[in-house]
């Protein structure tokens, strides 16, 4: 990739988070857009998607681009603090508040104040810590453990999770009284299946910044690879696409990453056990069949182009589809040809 297109990928992205938010698929194109007017708010957000799609990525671009970009920006792990320790460490505590407590403790939203705070898997908070992030949310002081009156906190609020938390409210598992409180203004980032015209420009992204970081070889990426790359489905999304080729780079011997040496699992364009993509099954929420369809489109368009190594012409002949009505598929469902002309 030449530095002129380097830069104008990260010129398809926001300053200060360009990787998650790269691309030129309608889905991304939106998600910046969407970024963009919410940044200049404090609304509250609530940021949902699969795991490794750049929901941390998503609440940065929002915390850069509003006016309390020049404050802090905390990011707390819901999920990797014990349950035991995550009030005292939200919320702070006084000394003497527990055992051990020598000292007291601001606690992240006393070190968020004047920027943001962004709760990253809020769905695995226990219930009891729920009910105490609601009274925040809506009395906007923090009572530290062991003190008789609250701190007023001016922080905003961003959330993430990769659960669907309107389910888990109806499973009695996530407030649902908060889940509203957060969800003011909901943001959904797309999986990278979603959008796989971008994956030509994450990798040339990813590679360029290998090349400067190691400072070794001009790595680049075959045909019959990248057609290998668009037909799999990327259940680790952004972060597992950037993790493959740094292994690849780093394992491999020659210059150019050619198809024999993806995982089999990409080379044979099956699933990988344990694959957590959503059910199509018609349930009582219903199903956006036009969506559905255009999926499947999706999967067999990229298996032609799969099969005929990227040829558009022998792709439609596979399908049975005119050359015109292929190239129409190919645009709406978000999928680029890798002929010489894409």
């Amino acid at each position: 990739m030449t530095a002129a297109s380097i830069e104008s990928a990260e010129g398809a992205g926001l300053p200060g988070a360009p990787i998650g938010l790269i691309g030129n698929h309608p889905s991304i194109v939106r998600l910046r857009e969407l970024i963009g007017r919410v940044a200049a708010t404090d609304s509250t957000v609530l940021i949902g998607g699969e795991s490794g799609v750049g929901k941390e990525v998503v609440a940065r671009a929002i915390h850069a681009g509003s006016p309390r970009a020049s404050k802090p920006f905390v990011p707390v792990n819901c999920a990797a603090i014990p349950h035991e320790m995550l009030e005292s460490e939200m919320f702070g505590h006084e000394r003497g508040a527990f055992t051990g407590a020598v000292a007291p403790r601001q606690g992240l939203f006393g070190a968020a104040h004047g920027g943001t705070i962004f709760l990253d898997e809020v769905g695995e908070m226990p219930l009891a810590l729920q009910a105490k992030l609601l009274r925040v949310l809506e009395d906007r002081e923090v009572r530290p453990l062991g003190a008789n009156r609250g701190v007023r906190v001016d922080v905003r609020v961003t959330a993430a999770s990769n659960r669907d938390l309107a389910r888990a409210v109806r499973e009695k598992t996530f407030r649902e009284d908060l889940f509203y409180r957060l969800q003011v203004v909901p943001i959904t980032v797309p999986s990278l299946r979603e959008r796989r015209s971008d994956i030509p420009m994450l990798v040339e992204y990813f590679l360029e910044r290998l090349r400067t970081r190691q400072g070794r070889r001009n790595w680049s990426v075959t045909e019959e690879a990248m057609a290998s790359l668009w037909a799999y489905d990327w259940p680790g999304n952004v972060r597992e696409l950037e993790n493959l080729l740094e292994r690849l780079t780093v394992l491999s011997d020659r210059d150019e990453i050619d198809v024999e040496q993806l995982p089999e699992v990409i080379r044979a364009g099956i699933h990988p056990a344990g694959d957590s993509r959503p059910s199509v099954a018609l349930d009582e929420r219903g199903v956006d069949l036009s969506a559905v369809i255009r999926n499947l489109e999706g999967r067999y368009i990229n298996e032609a182009l799969k099969r005929t190594g990227g040829n558009k012409q022998a792709a439609a002949r596979l399908l049975g589809l005119k050359r015109t009505t292929f190239s129409a598929k190919l645009r709406r469902c978000g999928v680029i040809a890798m002929d010489g002309r894409a």
